[in-house]
Parts: structure tokens; sequence; C-alpha cells
């Protein structure tokens, strides 16, 4: 199967631990000499102002000395072959040299580190982005070197099962152009900006993954919280029985379909109407109007006809590749699920039979190209003898679904999976110390925007509890405008997405706001101006995490009152006085009763704008800026944009 195998879920960290502690004890001369983990390697930035954990390996039993600069600690390995220790806390400064050592000439020594700042930058394909695809690219890249801030790229990972480390190797690198350019650009310009203001040495650790789900970077305890405990113990029983695991998440996504429709496609005796696949290549290329720019769910179908020494030969289904999700079934059994990748299943024994076999492939695509495509070879039934028996090209048929909702996702997907990043990508981080974290995430959650602000909450205190930081802050950048624009009111779940963002914000004392709604591009879900994105991060961080006296973000609803038969709209955190820019008219305020919503006359006066009420109408509720690609030009005189909210009127 095309999921990673990972260890028992009730032993998570312990067999990861003694996994490493049976590698040491295996290869003997590793294990003479204590070793750092990866993270603390040269040019390593350490948090000041707070105990340093410090960790790594070592052979068991062996009494180590741990030290950096005068502050030495003593710490013996565990049994798990894995030591730990707890530096005091220092103020900023460096360069330093981090050693562990065993007294009998074993050490392990990382050079150059410094003591600052560390921001932990996280997220999906917008805080991937990199400087060299940002504006001005080859000025910023060429002017970057700066040796007191230092940068951490995570690689891309994920399982089922919590990881005590990195499987790919990670190291920190100075900021200069052969480090920057690849680097995450929102998550650079804001520290390059935040320097200018905060001398202090800063170490940036990016760790993000285009096209992922917030539930993908959340621990295992904190989704069930949530109430995804039938993802999780579907998730739980992969590595004791993955046929199983299959069948049960199964059994759960054909719930979530029976309560939304009436048929079951995947029963070999389902009496749809089936049409012929034209061409196993992507369907938006088969010259059929309702699927030519069609992003969601297809069913695909084949029948394949087996001897009876078939049936018990074959014991794999491979697939080839897909995109972009996949739900499987083998004559009615739910047997695969994934969302990246080929597509390889395990089958379980007496499955297959004498005679006709039926396979049934829901495929779910929600950008750009989607189906089962690729070369026919790909497509078969696989024996453990080598064999492969073809799925007949010519003989796979389809339907559209009669389902719009996007369906749940395999929960050992990678970046629509539960909890399969944050075990891969965020545990081996364990409590390394932090300033504060960044978020920029939400694109891939746009369909389910009414649970969002609850995930959001509770991924902020998930982290809070992992690094044992209960009060660690967060810098959350609210979506950008994206798509084409509204010539009238319409539900958007971009716009309810954004509100979900803004409310877990306001109610987290620990957390600030980035608006970046004037900073999209219509054709693009990867805007390219980071730098002044950056800079609003970097003033979010002033006021929230730095205690400055500035309002965090520009413009925020306050409240509203009645004046007559009009409104008026009191803004809060506004430097100067609000400014409609363009024109004396505030744009895109909405008011809405029942089902209906209508555009509004609205002008700014210092802090309040004033809307008017048509005649006859009574509104239950203000939008302001409620669209995928909003038409926005409230500002202050600081420049920073008004961002879009929702008020219900009592």
């Amino acid at each position: 199967m095309s999921a990673r195998r990972a260890m028992s879920p009730r032993a998570r960290v312990v067999a990861a631990l003694c996994a490493v502690a049976a590698t040491l004890t295996a290869t003997g001369a590793s294990a003479q000499a204590p070793t750092l983990s990866d993270l603390f390697s040269d040019h390593a930035v350490l948090q000041r102002d707070r105990p340093i954990p410090v960790w790594g390996q070592g052979r068991p039993g062996d009494r180590l000395t741990v030290s950096l600069g005068e502050a030495r600690v003593a710490v013996t390995v565990n049994e798990d072959g894995r030591w730990r220790a707890r530096l005091p806390a220092r103020g900023a400064g460096g360069p330093l040299t981090l050693t562990v050592s065993d007294g009998d000439g074993g050490e392990d020594v990382a050079r150059d580190v410094m003591v600052g700042d560390v921001w932990l930058c996280s997220g999906q394909s917008n805080m991937e982005l990199p400087v060299n695809r940002a504006l001005n690219a080859p000025a910023v890249i060429g002017a970057s070197s700066d040796d007191g801030l230092r940068l951490l790229t995570v690689a891309k990972d994920y399982d089922a099962d919590v990881q005590a480390d990195f499987r790919n190797p990670v190291a920190w690198a100075p900021a200069g152009p052969d480090s920057v350019a690849e680097f995450s650009a929102a998550c650079f310009f804001f520290a390059q900006e935040l320097r200018r203001d905060h001398d202090v040495p800063m170490g940036l650790i990016n760790a993000s993954w285009g096209g992922s789900r917030i539930e993908a970077w959340m621990s295992r305890d904190a989704l069930v919280r949530q109430g995804a405990g039938e993802g999780v113990a579907a998730l739980d029983r992969l590595s004791d029985d993955p046929m199983a695991a299959q069948r049960l998440w199964g059994e759960q996504w054909q719930a979530w379909w029976a309560g939304r429709s009436g048929d079951a496609p995947w029963s070999p005796e389902d009496g749809g109407e089936w049409r012929p696949v034209p061409a196993m290549t992507p369907w938006e290329g088969w010259g059929v109007p309702e699927l030519a720019a069609y992003n969601g769910m297809v069913w695909y179908r084949v029948d394949v006809e087996l001897t009876e020494a078939q049936a018990r030969a074959a014991n794999r289904l491979s697939l080839g590749a897909i995109d972009e999700a996949d739900q499987t079934w083998v004559n009615g059994v739910a047997v695969g699920a994934s969302g990246s990748g080929e597509r390889v299943y395990d089958l379980p024994e007496g499955l297959l039979r004498a005679g006709r076999n039926t396979v049934v492939v829901n495929v779910l695509d929600t950008w750009q190209a989607g189906g089962l495509y690729g070369p026919a070879d790909r497509r078969a039934l696989l024996t453990a003898g080598g064999e492969a028996i073809p799925l007949d090209p010519g003989g796979w048929r389809w339907r559209r679904a009669t389902v719009g909702e996007t369906p749940p996702r395999a929960p050992w997907s990678s970046t629509s999976g539960l909890t399969t990043i944050g075990n891969a990508m965020i545990a081996p981080l364990h409590d390394y110390g932090l300033r504060g974290a960044l978020w920029y995430q939400g694109e891939s959650n746009t369909g389910e925007a009414e649970r969002y602000r609850d995930l959001l909450t509770g991924l902020m205190a998930d982290w809070r509890d992992q690094f044992d930081a209960p009060e660690l802050p967060f810098l959350v950048v609210q979506l950008a405008n994206f798509g084409a624009p509204n010539h009238e009111p319409r539900p958007s779940g971009w716009a309810e997405l954004r509100e979900s963002q803004r409310l877990a914000v306001d109610a987290d004392p620990h957390a600030a706001l980035a608006v970046a709604i004037d900073l999209g591009d219509r054709w693009d879900i990867h805007p390219a101006q980071k730098e002044e994105l950056g800079r609003r991060l970097a003033r979010a961080a002033r006021h929230a995490v730095y205690g400055e006296d500035i309002p965090p973000s520009g413009p925020a609803p306050a409240g509203v009152t009645r004046q007559g038969p009009n409104l008026r709209v009191a803004f809060g955190d506004v430097t100067g006085e609000l400014r409609s820019h363009g024109g004396a008219q505030v744009i895109g305020f909405e008011l809405c009763a029942a089902d209906a919503c209508r555009y509004v006359a609205a002008v700014a006066r210092g802090s309040v704008v004033e809307l008017t009420v048509p005649d006859g109408f009574r509104p239950d509720e203000i939008r302001f800026c409620w669209a995928d690609n909003p038409t926005c030009n409230l500002f202050d005189d600081a420049g920073l944009p008004a961002g879009p909210f929702r008020l219900r009127l009592s």
C-alpha cells in the first residue's frame, strides 16, 4: 500500500526511541561517542532568556557533560540510548560552542552557536513559497547576507506515528544568497524587518508543505478533542493490521456517502449509468462538457475475469497515478485510500474469486487536472510470483458523483491526513525553545470554514503543549484575496475561513492577525508580494511579542450602533483616521437579511463608517469585504487595510 507503515500507535514515542537504541547497539562504533541532535548543528540559534533544552544520543549508561560557553551540566544516557540536558537561561549573544562529551575523548561539537529569538514558520504553500519567487527576488537575494539571521528548513515528511527525530538531515545556515533563495519568503522578510527594531540574533525554522490541511499538523490527542476520533481509530490500526485499517476507513467513508446519497457505486451490483472512459487521461481533456473544468468526484469502474488460479495468486492491486485522492474497492470491499503517489494496495486473502471481479475507484480532484491516468501496464492485479493481470484499458467506465461536497480524506494521507505531517515535521522539534510561531494556512480548509475556528484554536493549544510553552505567541496570516471578483453579494468559503481566523485570534490573548486582503493576486493563489506581508507579520510581533504600543494589523471592527434608520460601525486599532482609497465611498459593505444581501453605500468619518440602509430593508447582519477576492478600499493613515469581518445585528 502507498501509505507509510508505522509502528504501534499505543507505543509511539517509546517504540521510536527503542528503534534508535537498537540502531546504536547494532552499529557499535557509532555508539562509542555521544552525539547532538541535528537541530544543534553549527550556526544554530537557541532561545534566549529561558532554560535551554538540548538532547541527543549516546551509549546507555554513559555519564556525559553538556556545555555551552561557561555553563556545564551532567547527564546520563538512558537505556533507550538517548540523553537530555537543560542548560541555564542566558541573554542574547554569541558565538558560542555547544559540546557533549563522555570524558574519554568521545564528543560532538556545534560551533558558532548564537542565542537570540527563534521563530517557527509553518503552514501550506504561501508559507513555503521561497524568496526566489517573491517580487524583486534578485535584488533581495543579493543583499541577504546577515550573520545574525540563521535559517533551517525541515524537509517534507509524514508518518502515522510520532517520530522522535527527523528522518531527513537538517542543518542551520547563516542568511546569505546561497541559503535565502530557497527559503520561505514570508518567514525571511518577517525576520529581516523585525531585526531593524530588535537587533538580536534570530533563528528561523521553516516547516511548511503546500496543499496541507490544518488537521495534518495537529497531534493525535488534539484531533480526538476536535471530534476526529473515528478517523484516528482507523489510523491507529494501520501498523497492526493495514488491511483492517483500510476496511474500517472504507466503512466510515461509505457511511459519509450514505448520509448524502441513496446509491452505492462501489457495489458490484450497482445499476447506475456508467459511460465508457474515452481515454485514461485527466478527465478535463475527454471532450465531455460537464468535466471540462470540473473539480469534484468521478467514479471509475472496471470488471476483470479471473481463473481460479489467478484469483488465488493475485494479492495486490496496482492503479498507477491518480490526481489527487482516491477511495478504492474490490468486489465491494474497501481496499485502499491515499492522496499521493502511485497506488498499490494489498488485497485480503479470499477477496478475489474465479469469474468476474469488480474494481471501483472514487477519484477526488480539487485543483486543475484530475483523474486516473498513466501507462496501462500500471493498472493491474499483481501476484506474489510477479505476474501482472491487466485491468482492461478499454473496459473502464465512469460516472460523475451525485454528491457535491468534498469527501473525508484518508487519515494516513500526507497533506490531507490526520496528524501525519505534525508527527514527522513538528514532533521531532520536541520543546526546542521558541519566541513565537508564524502560521499561514487555510486555503486547503476553505470547504469547511465553519470548523476552522475550533481547529485553529486547537492547533495553537496543541503546539503550546508540545513545546512546553503555555503562552507561545502565534502570528496568523489571514488569507489573501484570490480569484474572480464578484459583481453581487454571494456566499464565499474563503470569506468564512477568514472570519474563523479572525475570531480565533481575537479570542486568544497571545495571538495576532496579519491582514493580507489587499496583497493577493486574482490569477495566482500564491501572491508574490511577500515583503509587505513580512512587514505586517513583524508589526504583529512587535505588538503581541515585544509589547510595543501599536495596533497589530490595522483597523478592526469594535461595534455597531444605530443612527436613525442607518448604521454606524466603529473601528479600533486605527492609526490617524480611516480613509477610502480611490473615492469618497467605502467599498465592500453588505447588509444581509434572511438569505438576501445587498451592497450598500458607506462613508468613513474619523474612526467610524456610516452605512445607509435601503428603505424598507431590515438587516440582521453586516458583512465587509465578503468574497474570495473582494474589492476593499478602507485603510488608515498607516496604510493598513481594514480586514474582512461579519457582525450580527441585535
